[in-house]
């Protein structure tokens, strides 16, 4: 199989994580209460779409979008915008964040966040939960079956939910496996980095009636943001278009105005 771009950022985070000598399960009993449900607010409004809005630097294929980000001012006005949700990219050598940033935002806004990373071990769920996350980010294409459903286990003992992100049918298949009922369908290929809408629509109507399902990528405009609702979409994880606009709040407002 051929190698993505995705195969050389799991391995740098799977190094990362052979580095980390703490215990996982002794740190268990310290963790304070999770922040509050991604999925619980993604399912609260059945009229319109939700947004899950992104604080998002820079990406490994365009570099640098907004170097000079501060997280809790754009943060609050994706909030205050109408924003469902806080997708924080923790992410530092490749996407110019950190856990801090996620700390930081937990601490000023109360609608949910999400810690966007590629989850590899348990110390990755456990740093989620103590910077104030609602729900941790696994991707079915860097992690073995085994590690899917032991880390969706933990994410749920430690009170997250788990955005399950997937990519084509196999892998939509091993999301069914362990009963994931918060599925992101990432419209962009991992080998050509086209965005597929048709085959992101065909992957939403696969799923039971009880899925939450969340469109990720290549979401630049409101047009976009309808053809995912047409599509059967409950929500939509957008970064860039949010962090380049001129005017982010307006932004987040429009899209957060297209219905169901």
């Amino acid at each position: 199989m051929v190698a993505t771009y995705l195969d050389a950022l799991g391995e740098f985070h799977r190094r990362r994580a052979a580095a980390d000598g703490r215990d996982w399960r002794a740190r268990l009993d310290s963790l304070a209460p999770a922040g509050p449900s991604l999925e619980a607010a993604l399912r609260s409004d059945p009229v319109h779409v939700a947004v899950i809005a992104e604080i998002k630097r820079k990406s490994p294929s365009k570099g640098w979008l907004a170097a000079d980000i501060d997280a809790v001012t754009l943060a609050r006005q994706y909030e205050a915008a109408g924003a469902a949700a806080i997708s924080v990219l923790t992410d530092t050598e490749h996407f110019g964040g950190a856990l801090d940033d996620l700390r930081a935002v937990s601490s000023a806004v109360s609608v949910p966040r999400l810690r966007k990373d590629f989850t590899v071990c348990e110390n990755d769920i456990l740093d989620a939960a103590e910077a104030g996350a609602g729900a941790v980010l696994l991707i079915v294409a860097l992690l073995t079956d085994a590690e899917l459903s032991r880390f969706s286990r933990l994410a749920t003992q430690v009170g997250l939910d788990a955005l399950i992100e997937v990519h084509d049918a196999p892998e939509v298949d091993q999301a069914r496996a362990i009963g994931a009922t918060l599925i992101g369908i990432n419209q962009r290929d991992l080998h050509s980095f086209h965005v597929d809408t048709d085959r992101a629509a065909r992957l939403a109507a696969s799923l039971p009636d009880d899925v939450v399902r969340v469109c990720e990528s290549g979401l630049a405009s409101r047009s976009d943001v309808e053809r995912a609702a047409a599509a059967g979409f409950h929500a939509v994880l957008v970064g860039e278009a949010f962090v380049t606009s001129p005017d982010p709040a307006a932004t987040v407002r429009e899209f957060a105005s297209v219905a169901r």
